[in-house]
Order: structure tokens, then C-alpha cells, then sequence
């Protein structure tokens, strides 16, 4: 799998996975709670399960999203979660954690390509993402759950990240942790980079057509500068 980086004008990233360890906060979490019970696990130690677990629900989360958005419930379920977020609900949310040289990365790509941001998140939590670490500034767009009729792993939101920013669709890179990425972006007529950073496996990632497998996004830098 090799990209073609003649084609390549533009970028287009996930968040959670991708450019947030999401998944590495949840397996923690977790674990925190699953220690009440740890002579239940082999050392005494819950985390490996606690790791699995989160893996496995990867799958199933893709067929939620998949299964809301050909219902037409993933906008008004992102509303619905924006809504008790801004009622404070649940308590204060959490702080994201950045992947491990995303700021770099970011930093590196930002003078030579216009970025976007195309996510399943709602409105208040990408915009809380992007806060947190002050990134506003290198995205040129953010495709939330509420920006399009239809979200990942339909084009819409490739598709209109790509006529924000300029470009046709077939000159965006999609870059993702799932194969709702992976599939979005092709979908689309766009290249797509899966990263193992995340959620998901390299097998599904290939299987779902992905152009490029990367260990983590922070390599992104030096795959497109040569």
C-alpha cells in the first residue's frame, strides 16, 4: 500500500484516536474501576482486559454509527448530547489527552497543506477538543456530527471539508483510526492513511481499503515531507 503524493492538496483528520488517545483514557479508566476486583486477573493486574475490552467495543460502536446515520439520528443525537453537555450533566467532562507528537506533526503540515477536522464528535466536544490545546488556528474547517446530513462513514462530511478547504475530494487525505475513516474517505474519492493509534486493528484498516497503515498520525510529517 503506497499513497500517491501527487494527488495529495489537502488533509482531513478524525479526532478520537486519531489526534486524541481516547482510547488509552478509556482503558485507564477502566482499569482504575476494574482494580476493586483485581484478584480476579492473572498478576492481579486488570489493564490487558481492561485494553481488550475497549478494543472490542470498536466494532459495535461502527455499527451504531452506521446504523443511526442510515436512520437519520446521528445529527439529532449529537444535538442531544451537546444539549446536556451544555446543562452540565454528567459532571465536568474529562480532559483530552493529545497523542504523543500530534502538536509537532500539526505543526509541520499546517504551513504546506490546508487542514480540516471530520468527526462523529458533536458540536461542543470537538470545539472543546480544539480549546484545549489552543488548534483552532490549523484547521481551515471542522466537520462535526451536525455539520452534514449524513456523517461518517457516508462522504458527506470528506465531501464538504474538501469544497471548504478548496480542493477537490480526490485530493484529500482522510486520516483515521476506524474504518468509519477509512471508508468515509474512500467513499469520497480520497485517499486514506489508517493509523494504529486508535481504536482500530491493521487488518480491518487494510480490509477497509486504507491506502497507508502508519503506526501513529504523529508519523503523517514524515511520510508527506520528502
Amino acid at each position: 500500500m503506497t499513497l500517491d503524493h501527487s494527488r495529495i492538496q489537502a488533509l482531513c483528520f478524525d479526532i478520537d484516536g486519531t489526534l486524541s488517545d481516547t482510547d488509552d483514557e478509556m482503558v485507564c479508566k477502566l482499569a482504575k474501576r476494574l482494580s476493586l476486583v483485581k484478584f480476579l486477573f492473572p498478576d492481579k493486574d486488570p489493564l490487558p482486559f481492561a485494553r481488550r475490552l475497549v478494543m472490542a467495543t470498536e466494532s459495535p460502536g461502527n455499527l451504531f454509527f452506521g446504523l443511526t446515520d442510515r436512520l437519520g439520528l446521528d445529527g439529532p443525537l449529537a444535538r442531544l448530547g451537546d444539549f446536556f453537555y451544555g446543562l452540565g450533566l454528567g459532571g465536568k467532562p474529562d480532559p483530552f489527552v493529545l497523542i504523543a507528537g500530534v502538536r509537532r506533526m500539526l505543526g509541520l503540515l499546517h504551513p504546506r497543506y490546508p487542514l480540516s477536522i471530520v468527526t462523529v464528535r458533536g458540536a461542543r466536544g470537538t470545539q472543546r477538543f480544539l480549546d484545549q490545546f489552543e488548534l483552532s488556528g490549523c484547521f481551515v474547517c471542522v466537520a462535526h456530527a451536525q455539520t452534514c446530513r449524513h456523517t461518517k462513514p457516508r462522504p458527506d462530511p470528506v465531501l464538504w471539508a474538501a469544497a471548504q478547504m478548496g480542493v477537490p475530494a480526490e485530493a484529500c487525505l482522510m486520516i483515521g483510526d476506524t474504518t468509519l475513516d477509512i471508508r468515509s474517505g474512500k467513499a469520497a474519492g480520497a485517499q486514506t492513511v489508517g493509523v494504529l493509534c486508535g481504536y482500530g486493528e491493521e487488518g480491518e484498516l487494510r480490509r477497509a481499503g486504507a491506502d497507508l497503515i502508519l503506526p501513529s498520525t504523529a508519523d503523517l510529517a514524515e511520510e508527506l515531507i520528502r
